[in-house]
Parts: C-alpha cells; sequence; structure tokens
C-alpha cells in the first residue's frame, strides 16, 4: 500500500461524484491535495470536511470551468510549483442522445472537457513530472470507453479518446524510461450526478434504470486498487460489474516496420 505524506494530489471533477470520493480516499491515504471544479462552495464543503478528519494536511481548492481553454492553462500555471506526485483528470460529463439530435452548444463543451482538457494537462504534467519517482497520471475514462453504448456515441467516443490516449501514453513513457505511470479507469454505471447532466433532467432513479450500479465511494476504491496496481488498465465488466485489472486493451504498433521512422 502506497502512502502519499509529503506530495500533492490533484483531482479535478472533485465537487461531486467520483472526484469528490477520490478526495476522500487519498486524502486517506495522507496526500496534500489540490481539487478542482466549477463550484466552489461544494469544494469548500470537501475541504472542511476532510480536515476533520485530517486537520494536518492542505488542501487548496481551484474553483473553475475547465470546459473553457484559458482556464486550463491557467489551472496547470498555478499549481506547478507545488510537489505534485499524483494527477487525477476526473472532470468530465456525459450525454444520452441520438447524433441526429443531439445538442452541439452540450457536445461541443463536453469535446473540450473530456477530450481537449484532460488532454493538455495530460501533456502538461507529463512535460514536467514524467521523471520524477513515484509519480501517476490517472485519466478517468468509463466502460463506454471501451464499449459503444447506444444513444451514448458521441460520449463513448470522447471516452474512447480517453482510453487510447492514457494507454499509448503508458507505452510511451515505458519505452522512454520514464518514471511515472499512466493509467485509466473504466468504472461502468456509477450513482453520481452523471445520470442527470447526460439525460438533460433534474431527478434520474438510478434503480429504476440500472439493474446494478456502483457508488462514488466504490470506484474510489477501484481507484486505489489500479494506484497500487503495476497495472495501466481498471476497468469494471459491464456484465457481471466485477472490477479487473488488466494490461493496456488497444493494439500498439510498437516497434513495426511499417511505422514512420523517427530521427533519434
Amino acid at each position: 500500500m502506497i502512502h502519499n505524506t509529503e506530495k500533492y494530489t490533484v483531482i479535478t471533477g472533485a465537487s461531486s461524484g467520483i472526484g469528490y470520493e477520490a478526495a476522500k480516499a487519498f486524502a486517506g491515504r495522507g496526500s496534500h491535495l489540490i481539487l478542482a471544479a466549477r463550484r466552489k462552495d461544494r469544494l469548500e464543503a470537501l475541504k472542511q470536511e476532510i480536515l476533520s478528519c485530517y486537520p494536518a494536511l492542505n488542501i487548496i481548492i481551484k474553483a473553475t470551468d475547465l470546459s473553457i481553454h484559458d482556464n486550463v492553462f491557467r489551472l496547470y500555471e498555478e499549481i506547478k510549483k507545488y510537489p505534485l506526485q499524483t494527477w487525477i483528470n476526473s472532470a468530465g460529463f456525459g450525454n444520452y442522445d441520438t447524433v441526429s439530435h443531439q445538442d452541439l452548444n452540450k457536445i461541443t463543451q463536453m469535446l473540450h472537457l473530456n477530450v481537449e482538457a484532460l488532454t493538455v494537462l495530460s501533456s502538461l504534467f507529463v512535460r514536467d513530472f514524467k521523471d520524477v519517482e513515484g509519480t501517476q497520471l490517472i485519466n478517468i475514462s468509463s466502460a463506454g470507453g471501451y464499449t459503444i453504448v447506444p444513444a451514448a456515441i458521441t460520449y463513448c467516443a470522447s471516452k474512447f479518446y480517453v482510453s487510447t490516449f492514457t494507454e499509448g501514453l503508458a507505452w510511451e513513457l515505458k519505452e522512454n524510461d520514464c518514471k511515472m505511470q499512466a493509467k485509466v479507469l473504466a468504472p461502468a454505471a456509477t450513482k453520481t450526478e452523471f445520470g442527470k447532466v447526460a439525460n438533460h433532467v433534474t431527478e434520474y432513479d438510478y434503480d429504476k434504470v440500472f439493474g446494478t450500479y456502483h457508488i462514488g465511494t466504490q470506484v474510489a476504491e477501484f481507484l486505489l486498487k489500479l494506484y497500487d496496481s503495476d497495472k495501466v488498465v481498471g476497468v469494471v465488466n459491464r456484465e457481471n460489474f466485477v472490477f479487473e485489472l488488466k494490461e493496456p486493451q488497444f493494439d500498439y504498433a510498437g516497434n513495426s516496420n511499417r511505422n514512420q521512422k523517427m530521427d533519434k
């Protein structure tokens, strides 16, 4: 079991759902936290909840909307001075609708957050911390990042990007003998605000819609199992809801002679 007593864990999307529970889980490991999300009041409440249990921790909150391009770079500039060890990109949301009918304003915002912000923050973190011992980047994908779900095609495509990007990065870091590990967590149905946002509704009954689902604390436990492991992928099986640790799932060309020749 890894305990983090000096370094900082960054968690985006920390005001609710998986990010919220992940913050408490890493606090339980003794990690200082930098928590980013849109809703400052929820971040403040989470900070006080954590400090009531772990008063020695330093909890930094950053209220920002990461679907806005400039905010992504600003967030990183503000926190890169800290001794960062773990970065968890949990910010994101979903959408249930047909491609022909989907709200393109919402889709644009979703792609900015799920794809663009995650890519930029991952790239900046890797650039500065890839050779620091013990560093990990964990990107939150979805079981829908490995399976195309009807009426959620665009959302799944955004999560396929997260999965392939992170798996590819894991290969790249390994091939370049970097000390950082990149990992992808792919939960299935989880009882959070996701259902309401994805379906454009104010109330959403997980018991009615799903026969089986996890809650945020369970997914945070899966996250810690992935963190402690040497595997790249932590995925929930959509059929039996069992959490599994796996090697990368997508084909990687590696040293194929069909690859572009690169000058070293």
